[in-house]
This record gives structure tokens, C-alpha cells and sequence, in this order.
């Protein structure tokens, strides 16, 4: 039984659960308010968290179970694909059709209890472009500027709407620049995955928007998005703290350039070494030192996630206790 559950948590890539707290986070930050009692609170993370994770572990199984034959060609994904292997590719599609149906549940009565239909829409929305995403006959993943599009929207966007709208029903122009910063941001430190993947993905046609630039120009968009989600992430918490009273906050506002510039540097180094790999012929030495290098990529992911994460604690708190 612990087996089956240890080959389901990697088929599913558990390692996403913190990146989901972020979206989460950053939703109940900008939404919450005073008014909220601490039992409704509760209840409204619980509900939120669970529908977000939920969703996000169908996806990624869509995910793993529809880049199987991809997978199975790429040394670095052996374990996944023995996790699949061994859990058994029927059993993963039973799998990911049961949570459908209990987050379909769950999301109705969440919807029908909070009386706000924009819950579900926005579930059903980033379900249909999370199987959209990897199934045929659409595989958006393979349709260049098409993957971008529907990652912003399934990975940044539509959780954090959901987060967001659970608590409330206005919109702040500031959580909506805040939000913009996060989308480019989450994107910004995808591309390093894809460029881990984009001479598999090169050879099997599968047209990601790193495999349409190629690598110099989307190591270059990388650094361009990261860096100005960076700055609209930054500007939003400044100006919030700024109208509440709170300047003396501002100065947490630091952690943010320094993990990204942490980041930058190394999306540098790939830069540099995707250029290099260009102008010399395409080596298979120089591939391999992308490959190596872009596949800390995750490290990068966490650590700028959860230094967000920790700036979105503290308008939370500012709310509630100062």
C-alpha cells in the first residue's frame, strides 16, 4: 500500500504542493479582510488548498501519463517512468478520473455555499486547459506560443483567482499588478525546465516555445520575464504597504531582488552557455552542460515561490495584527 502511494506521489509530482501554496498565499493575502471570522477563515483555506492541489495533481498526471513515450526516451525521467510503470498506466487514468469527480464535487459545493459562480468557472477553466495542455488531439505543450498562454493561466492565474475571489469579491488594481508579476515570474522560471527538455523535444517535434526561439532567445526571455515580474511583484507590495501604513514592511521587500538575482545569475550562465553552444557548432559537451545546469531549475522554482510566499505572509499579518 505505502509502495502504490509512494509511485502515485511521484507520478503526480508532489514536489508542487509548495509552489500551490504560493498561489493560495498570495490570494488569501490580497483578498482577506478584518470582516473574516477565524472559523470561516479555516474553512475557506482548507476548501481553497484542497481544490488547487487537487486540480494540480490531475494535471500533472495528465501530464506524466500523456508524455509517456517522450518520457520513456529521456534517461533523466527514468524514475518517473518506472513510478508509471509500476503503478500501472490504467490504473493512473482511473486515478485521475476519480479526482475529477471528487474535485468536481467538492468545487460545486464550495461554489454553491459561497453563492459565487466565478469559482467554478475558473475550475473548469484551468481543468479543461490542464488536459488540454498534454492530450491530443490539442497538446498545447507542442503548439509554441500556446504552452506559454495556457501555463500563465493554469499555473499563475486562474489558482490564484480562485484563491483570491474565495475570500472576496472585489478587485484590487494592486493584487492585479501583483498578480501580472507573479504570471511573468512563473513563467520566467519555467523556461530553464524546458530548456532541460529541448533536445528531447527538439527530436521528438513536440514545438515548445524554447524549441520555436531556440535556446538563446528564450534564455534571453527568461531573464526579460523574471526580471519584470520581479519589479511589478515588488512595486505592488510597496505601494500596498505604502496605503495601509506599514513602510516600516517595505524593507522584507529586499528578500525578493536578492533570491532573484540569486536566479538570474545562473539563467546568465545558461544564456552564456546557449550562445556558446551556437557559435560552436552545436557540441554535444556544451548540451550537456545546459542540460546539468538547467535542471537545478526546481531549487530555483522554490526559492522563488516561497520568498513571495513569505512577503504575502506578511500583508496577511499586516492585515490582521497590525
Amino acid at each position: 500500500m505505502f509502495e502504490r502511494l509512494k509511485q502515485l506521489g511521484a507520478v503526480s509530482r508532489a514536489e508542487f504542493i509548495l509552489p500551490n501554496l504560493g498561489s493560495l498565499v498570495l490570494g488569501l493575502a490580497w483578498g482577506a479582510n478584518r470582516t473574516i471570522d477565524l472559523t470561516s477563515l479555516i474553512i475557506l483555506l482548507v476548501l481553497s488548498f484542497s481544490t488547487i492541489n487537487l486540480s494540480s495533481v490531475i494535471g500533472a498526471q495528465m501530464n506524466t501519463y500523456y508524455d509517456y513515450e517522450l518520457d520513456m526516451k529521456d534517461e533523466r525521467r527514468k524514475l518517473l517512468v518506472s513510478a508509471e510503470e509500476s503503478f500501472g498506466r490504467s490504473r493512473l487514468r482511473l486515478a485521475f478520473i476519480v479526482e475529477f469527480v471528487c474535485a468536481f464535487v467538492l468545487v460545486s459545493v464550495f461554489t454553491v455555499t459561497r453563492g459565487k459562480p466565478i469559482l467554478f468557472i475558473l475550475w473548469g477553466l484551468g481543468i479543461f486547459l490542464g488536459w488540454a495542455y498534454s492530450a491530443t488531439p490539442l497538446r498545447l505543450k507542442s503548439r509554441s506560443w500556446l504552452a506559454p498562454a495556457s501555463l500563465f493561466l493554469v499555473l499563475a492565474v486562474f489558482p490564484v483567482l480562485f484563491a483570491y475571489f474565495s475570500f472576496t469579491s472585489t478587485v484590487e488594481p494592486l493584487f492585479l499588478m501583483s498578480l501580472a508579476g507573479l504570471t511573468l515570474t512563473v513563467y520566467g522560471v519555467i523556461i530553464p525546465t524546458e530548456t532541460r527538455d529541448y533536445f528531447g523535444d527538439k527530436a521528438m517535434n513536440v514545438e515548445t516555445l524554447t524549441v520555436h526561439l531556440g535556446l538563446v532567445k528564450a534564455s534571453f526571455l527568461g531573464i526579460v520575464f523574471l526580471s519584470a515580474g520581479a519589479i511589478l511583484t515588488v512595486t505592488s507590495f510597496l505601494l500596498k504597504f505604502m496605503y495601509d501604513g506599514h513602510l516600516i514592511l517595505a524593507l522584507f521587500l529586499l528578500s525578493i531582488p536578492v533570491a532573484v538575482l540569486i536566479v538570474l545569475k545562473n539563467f546568465r550562465t545558461l544564456y552564456i552557455l546557449s550562445k556558446k553552444f551556437v557559435q560552436n557548432g552545436e557540441q554535444s559537451s556544451i548540451a550537456d552542460e545546459i542540460v546539468t545546469l538547467s535542471a537545478n531549475n526546481p531549487r530555483w522554482i522554490m526559492l522563488v515561490t516561497q520568498t513571495y510566499s513569505f512577503i504575502s505572509v506578511l500583508l496577511l499579518v499586516s492585515k490582521f495584527l497590525l
